[in-house]
């Protein structure tokens, strides 16, 4: 048996693993080590397993897997951590720099509050709205965007009441959404001005998450589109915490978009990997 330090990590409930590339690389990693160290009965438990390597002066690379240990392009709340953790661990010196993710770079920044980061991701196109999944009762309306991975926005009346492990499920490998299907993120009111409630069904994951980071950034983005909302949006993961995103709404695109939340050590342990 070998002894490999890991960073267990949470932002707004959505969790991680995360490796320092100092001491692995993503080449080694098969997809049954993945799912193992992420189960949460015999592994570490977590969302997604994430490499953070040190690139230059001004970049770091982030390796993301969901936990059924499938590649993901991109993923808001681990930036979020990986953004807290290069500068905890010192891959890098500065406040704000690169990650470099497979979905392209994103600038971030780590925050005066030691749990807290900032991310900012490239523009979001207009929702596609032709061709969508039908809706049910209680769902307003949805649509579908690009932010690093698909998602699909659906307004509902009560967040809390969305039976989001069936109808996400459902959803999430619809045909109309494509081959690799879509994250699927539920957005309703919360009852207090200005906070919006968002539950997700991740794929790779194929449960419900208690974040999403590039889902919260769908939803903020739908619901500004749709009239129901002005950036700054807030909103609430069913973590209990609360993300927040800016950004410029113009004819065809939001620009400008910074998504700040939670990225915060839980705690460090040793993985214990069996010898090939």
């Amino acid at each position: 048996m070998t002894e490999l330090q890991f960073y267990k990590m949470t932002g707004s409930g959505n969790d991680f693993v995360v490796l320092d590339g100092r001491s692995t690389t993503a080449g080694i990693w098969t997809a049954p080590q993945i799912r193992a160290i992420c189960d949460r009965r015999n592994g570490v438990g977590a969302d997604g397993l994430v490499i953070l390597s040190p690139v230059d002066a001004g970049a770091v690379r982030m390796t993301y897997w969901n936990s059924d240990g499938s590649r993901g392009a991109m993923c808001g709340n681990a930036a979020l951590c990986c953004t807290r953790l290069a500068r905890v661990i010192d891959l890098i010196s500065t406040e704000t720099f690169c990650l470099l993710t497979d979905s392209g770079p994103v600038r971030v920044r780590t925050h005066a509050d030691p749990d807290q980061a900032e991310i900012n991701l490239p523009d979001v196109s207009a929702p596609t709205q032709q061709g969508l999944p039908s809706s049910r009762s209680g769902e307003a309306w949805s649509s579908f965007l690009q932010v690093g991975v698909p998602h699909l926005v659906v307004r509902v009346d009560d967040v809390g009441a969305v039976d989001v492990a069936g109808r996400g499920q459902a959803l999430r490998s619809d045909p109309l959404l494509g081959e690799e299907g879509a994250n699927v993120n539920f957005v309703g009111p919360s009852g207090e001005s200005g906070l919006w409630l968002i539950r997700t069904y991740e794929r790779g994951v194929e449960g419900e998450t208690l974040a999403c980071g590039t889902g919260t950034v769908a939803a903020a983005a739908a619901l500004v589109w749709h009239g129901e909302a002005t950036f700054p949006v807030a909103l609430r993961s069913r973590g209990g915490l609360r993300l927040h995103v800016r950004g410029r709404l113009k004819a065809d695109l939001v620009s400008g978009i910074w998504l700040s939340g939670q990225g915060r050590v839980v705690y460090r342990g040793l993985w214990e990997v069996p010898a090939a």
